[in-house]
């Protein structure tokens, strides 16, 4: 697992922690996970800092959950407000689930015109597959190798990032991430991408399958994070409505303005996704996602089905969406992801130039992955040295973490109101465990 705590190791833990481990297990069963070597108890959060029992605070650089910063008073107060007046759901009218959809869409372009709400990004994910099956006649789906896209059983069989345990669906065809760094550079990387979905399609068709949907995170951030070159999308997309099927971008980790200069991933490659889902910066930590539809995809879908969903949409989870809106436009961060993305950027490639198992620094606005290698003439990953990076940067209380299939890629996906401060508190301390860690 990239970034696991290791449950064999539970008697090396201090006593408090060893305990609540063991709780952990009794009461939750096997299935859960928890981040780092050493698990973190965090009581408290404030901005882009959290807190742990003892009132030690630790910067957070990787939580895109609470996009707007951890108990953001502008969210808190709405959520109380409405919390304290009203809670129901979508099947009464109530003016603010409808100002609200209308500035939500209004970040999209015009050809997305309906919006549907779900709890989560894996309930949305899960929506848009079956309106797009409903709608091509069609059960195939593309995904890249190492894409993550949710939970549910029918969303889980077409993530592969969640392992042999978790089987593709006999539907689904993989292709290889955009990986221009061991594919040859820009032109190579595009090229190769269009010709790996034309084959999936081909094969689809040849199973009987044909093809409902590519799928795809628009910053590839579980295949280790490619966003460049900007625009490859887009030939990729062409093959798809060729072949019939439809193009559903998952803008639950690259969206809300986290890649800088527009609100969501796929503007970065100059499409119009058929769908758009959308998922955990939504809310600022309260349940709320959706799934955003050109209109014409829904006209025989909503005829002839019923979707309701009891908590999608429901009042207080509108008024924490109204909220989070508010603050990414009142308080200018996707400039501000722009302006200190940058700066990390730049920053850590300056640091990367040193080391030889630094590959690349690639990414956009605060959404930073390096690429960690056993050397740069072979570019071969190590999660071994990335995992040993991320836990010595989690004892020094700043919390990253980790992507791609081997684990090998350093994952720098801070808060939207993540300062230069900020980033210079944790460049400070990846200075020195780089220095410890990769020499």
């Amino acid at each position: 697992m990239v970034n696991g705590f290791d449950p064999s190791r539970v008697d090396q833990l201090p006593p408090r922690t060893r305990r609540q481990v063991g709780d952990r297990e009794r009461l939750l069963g096997p299935g859960y996970r928890l981040f780092y070597d050493d698990p973190v108890e965090i009581v408290r959060g404030a901005g882009t800092l959290l807190y742990d029992a003892d009132g030690n605070d630790y910067l957070d650089v990787y939580n895109n959950v609470t996009s707007v910063g951890h108990c953001h008073p502008h969210v808190v107060e709405a959520v109380h407000r409405q919390l304290s007046t009203l809670n129901t759901n979508t099947r009464y009218i109530q003016q603010s689930i409808l100002d609200y959809g209308e500035q939500f869409l209004n970040t999209m372009p015009a050809e997305l015109g309906h919006v549907m709400f779900t709890c989560t990004g894996s309930e949305a994910n899960d929506l848009a597959m079956r309106v797009a099956r409903y709608y091509t006649g069609n059960s195939g789906v593309i995904v890249t190798a190492g894409a993550y896209h949710g939970l549910t059983a029918d969303v889980s069989a077409f993530s592969p990032s969640l392992g042999v345990g978790v089987p593709l669906g006999p539907h689904v065809r993989t292709v290889g991430a955009p990986d221009r760094l061991r594919h040859g550079g820009d032109d190579d990387v595009v090229a190769a991408l269009q010709r790996e979905v034309r084959e999936a399609i081909a094969d689809l068709d040849r199973h009987g399958f044909g093809v409902a949907a590519f799928i795809a995170d628009t910053i590839f951030s579980s295949d280790g994070i490619y966003v460049d070159p900007a625009g490859f999308l887009k030939p990729v997309v062409e093959e798809v409505h060729d072949a019939g099927g439809l193009f559903i971008a998952d803008e639950v980790q690259p969206g809300f303005g986290r890649t800088g200069q527009h609100w969501w991933g796929f503007q970065r490659h100059g499409v119009v996704p058929d769908i758009v889902t959308t998922g955990k910066p939504m809310g600022n930590g309260i349940p709320i996602a959706a799934a955003a539809f050109r209109p014409e995809l829904l006209v025989e879908f909503g005829r002839n089905i019923r979707y309701f969903n009891t908590f999608g949409g429901n009042s207080v989870s509108i008024a924490a969406a109204q909220a989070v809106l508010d603050v990414i436009n009142g308080e200018g961060l996707i400039a501000n992801a722009e302006r200190v993305g940058d700066y990390v950027k730049s920053e850590i490639s300056t640091l990367a130039a040193g080391y030889d198992q630094i590959a690349e620094v690639r990414g956009a606005g605060l959404f930073v992955g390096v690429d960690i290698v056993t050397d740069r003439k072979s570019n071969t990953p190590d999660g071994e040295a990335a995992l040993r990076v991320v836990n010595h940067m989690r004892r020094r209380r700043v919390l990253i973490s980790a992507s791609g299939p081997r684990g090998s890629v350093l994952k720098v996906r801070p808060p939207l109101p993540f300062s230069i401060g900020d980033a210079d508190r944790m460049l400070e301390n990846l200075a020195v465990v780089l220095a410890e860690e990769l020499h």
